[in-house]
């Protein structure tokens, strides 16, 4: 019996190495014969850059860079296994959580040390770019990014705009004389799931802002900040960003990387799933084990689950997901194809139990399915 193992990370619990590490100790515990083949996957968002580094015998480099609260902090940014791309991580540096709650504010959060990644980047060489987004802190639409990089965004009188998204209401002017060029002499690809416009009912402010700590006030601040921002933006390039499909991604830092990258966007897990070669590896596979922390209605939006389904169907395999809670949305999981779907939890539990068990009960999980198979 040939068995997949392609977990996403279970955020909070365990990383997509550990998850798949723990189903294959649970087959094993039934089935010590099988054949397990370990494909941890990543859909862009916290943890991408490691699984891709990892899987083409990349490397990592580590570089000092500010944080969301321009505090330095030691970042690392990666370089995949042909040696030309450079893997850079929003999470890393401009990450929720880099701060404590208490410290969670998207007005003045910035991605400078983002920015800063991507500038060491091209210093040492790196022409090609793969940039994660997922995971921010931020809501400044890539302007800290793009300050770090060397452009000025100006106010009416002329000054430089201080870090955060709240700043960008006062925005009125572009000067990219001193921009990076090489950027322009640089190909970037966006490795992202989101696919919500910068600005309006489904935009970054408003469907993100909160889970960053924005109040309801707070995401009516940026969310004209934001358009501001834009307004700006499409003077000076001439592009119009506010409701372009994925741009707002990481708090809008995928409308500037649109804007001023020329960046391509990508699926997150499709991206992933092609650097495995993963259609390869699952040939002649008799089950695939996969999962998240959630299973819901979200799912079915580019996350792994649902590209681990869709290149399953393809091949005529059954897909399994094991996953640290599922959604009342029960169509969801058969919208996805999948053949079943379960949680690790074995009863009633306190959220906190979850996280901290969650190796150990996907190992018993799993145990229990394949017993039965």
């Amino acid at each position: 019996m040939k068995i997949i193992l392609a977990p996403d990370s279970f955020k909070g619990s365990g990383n997509a190495f550990q998850m798949a590490k723990a189903m294959e100790k649970g087959i094993r515990s039934v089935h010590p014969n099988a054949e397990t083949v370990r494909l941890p996957m990543a859909d862009g968002g916290e943890g991408t850059m490691e699984i891709l580094v990892r899987a083409s015998g990349g490397f990592f480099v580590a570089i000092a860079a500010h944080d969301p609260l321009k505090r330095m902090i030691e970042a690392r940014y990666g370089v995949m296994g042909d040696g030309i791309t450079a893997v850079i991580e929003l999470a890393e540096a401009s990450g929720l959580s880099l701060l404590r709650g208490d410290e969670r504010n998207p007005l003045y959060t910035s991605t400078f040390g983002t920015g800063e990644m991507i500038l060491h980047a091209l210093q040492a060489g790196y022409r090609k770019f793969i940039v994660c987004l997922g995971g921010s802190a931020t809501n400044d639409g890539g302007a800290g990014m793009l300050q770090a990089l060397g452009m000025k965004l100006l106010d009416i009188s002329g000054a430089e705009l201080l870090p955060g998204g709240i700043h960008l209401s006062k925005l009125h002017s572009i000067d990219a004389a001193n921009f990076d060029e090489r950027v322009r002499a640089s190909q970037f690809v966006i490795a992202c799931d989101v696919r919500n416009p910068l600005c309006g009912e489904q935009g970054a402010s408003a469907i993100y802002g909160p889970q960053k700590g924005a109040s309801p006030e707070s995401v009516r601040q940026l969310e004209g900040a934001l358009k501001q921002f834009a307004d700006v933006i499409e003077g000076h390039t001439g592009l119009e960003v506010v409701n372009l499909a994925g741009s707002g991604a990481a708090g809008g830092t995928a409308a500037a990387l649109f804007a001023f990258f020329d960046a391509a966007m990508e699926s997150g897990a499709r991206l992933v799933m092609n650097q495995l070669r993963f259609d390869e590896f699952i040939r002649d596979a008799d089950w695939i084990v996969t999962g998240e922390g959630r299973l819901d209605g979200q799912t079915g939006s580019g996350k792994v689950i649902e590209a681990v389904c869709a290149s399953a169907a393809e091949q005529g395999i059954p897909v399994i997901a094991v996953c640290g809670s599922i959604g009342d949305d029960r169509a969801a999981a058969a919208r996805l194809g999948l053949r079943a779907c379960f949680p690790i939890v074995p009863g009633p539990c306190t959220l906190e139990d979850a996280m901290s068990h969650a190796e150990e009960w996907m190992e018993e999980r799993i145990s229990n399915i394949f017993s039965l198979l």
